[in-house]
């Protein structure tokens, strides 16, 4: 039987389906608003700007990116230093569980409470670094 992966490894392989799920959310409401067409091209001409959900959705994959790399190196440094757990892994959670509902907060254009969830993936963030110093 395999040895179960550190929290860490398995939220950093969930964060890759979270990642997918914003690239969906972009690329389908900016395909819905611009055409199919529009994003199958080589997309030469300078595009219309988005409506409101697909420039929210846009907005959002940009605000995750922001983010991603850094929980992506905590991660990996955590379990490879064989600092995880505690702290560490609870920040991972955090991070992970603000992200998640981050997106529809923002699709929906939920003020404060957007920026809260923001605000506690960074405390996440924060965490798991603690670990490390």
């Amino acid at each position: 039987m395999p040895t179960p992966l550190p929290p860490e490894i398995t939220l950093l392989g969930w964060s890759v389906v979270l990642l997918l799920v914003h690239i969906a959310f972009q690329g389908g409401l900016s395909a819905r608003q611009r055409g199919v067409a529009w994003g199958a091209g080589a997309r030469d001409a300078l595009p219309s700007p988005l409506g409101t959900y697909a420039g929210r959705a846009q907005r959002a994959l940009d605000n995750f990116k922001e983010t991603y790399p850094a929980f992506i190196a905590l991660a990996l440094a955590l379990v490879v230093t064989g600092r995880g757990g505690g702290a560490g892994e609870t920040g991972a959670w955090l991070w992970f569980c603000a992200r998640v509902v981050y997106l529809p907060l923002y699709l929906l254009g939920v003020p404060w409470v957007r920026s809260a969830a923001f605000g506690v993936s960074l405390a996440g963030l924060m965490m798991m670094l603690s670990r490390l110093g």
